[in-house]
């Protein structure tokens, strides 16, 4: 598409609109994830328009979550946002591989740890409390995609530490210690990442992440059985909040 395609005057869409619709058909149409944008001042140039109305036009892209910049190196097409799903029972390797998608999960740390502030208070546990602190990476189609901390009470889970390595925790719950668990409360915000994370994660210091607090419960009696600290990569994740 060419500059003539762009519409002035009264009546008309703002320029930086019409250039962020136009750079979304090609991006969809002629691009694939981790293509690299031609430079900002040739589209400027293409589309006879400023920098600074070229810019608000990749703005748009960006806030959408279609591409990113990087720093020093230009604007980068990503892959789609993910959508997962958060309800009362959601498991990550089923709720994704419905999607179509391969899921890995990589323990990164599995030690016992002593409850200490909102961990005990989140687990209904006194302070001092031995828990299991299990760390894992979760991929999607062989990349990262997110990172979970597991809060869970030793005395109720020891089969955790001594043997989950791998796949879905929630499934090997049920599996080895019969226990079924569900979601009690979620809190979401968006953070910009430590730097084990963002490193992990393969993303800048600077990309915002999806961080998600949640309390797991055993669905009988309603124990708090799990605290979690999920890290999602804000430019591969849009969040489906369901009842």
């Amino acid at each position: 598409m060419s500059a003539q395609q762009i519409q002035r005057g009264e009546g008309s869409l703002p320029v930086y609109r019409q250039i962020s619709e136009i750079l979304r058909q090609e991006i969809q149409n002629l691009y694939k994830a981790a293509d690299r944008l031609p430079a900002e001042t040739e589209l400027a140039l293409r589309f006879h328009v400023n920098r600074h109305t070229l810019r608000r036009a990749i703005d748009k892209l960006v806030a959408e979550g279609l591409v990113v910049r990087r720093h020093g190196k230009g604007v980068y097409v990503l892959d789609p946002a993910i959508d997962y799903a958060i309800g009362r029972r959601t498991r990550f390797t089923e709720t994704l591989e419905a999607q179509g998608v391969t899921t890995q999960s990589r323990v990164i740390r599995k030690q016992v740890v002593l409850a200490r502030g909102g961990v005990a208070a989140r687990l209904q546990v006194s302070e001092g409390t031995k828990v299991i602190f299990l760390e894992t990476l979760r991929e999607v189609d062989g990349k990262p995609f997110c990172i979970i901390s597991h809060f869970l009470p030793l005395q109720a889970f020891p089969q955790v530490l001594e043997s989950y390595d791998q796949g879905s925790l929630h499934a090997f719950l049920q599996a080895h210690c019969n226990t079924q668990v569900q979601r009690n409360k979620s809190l979401i915000s968006a953070v910009l990442p430590e730097a084990d994370d963002a490193e992990l994660l393969n993303i800048p210091r600077n990309l915002p992440i999806l961080r998600v607090k949640s309390i797991n419960v055993i669905s009988d009696s309603q124990q708090p059985a799990e605290y979690v600290v999920t890290r999602f990569r804000g430019d591969a994740t849009q969040l489906s909040v369901q009842p």
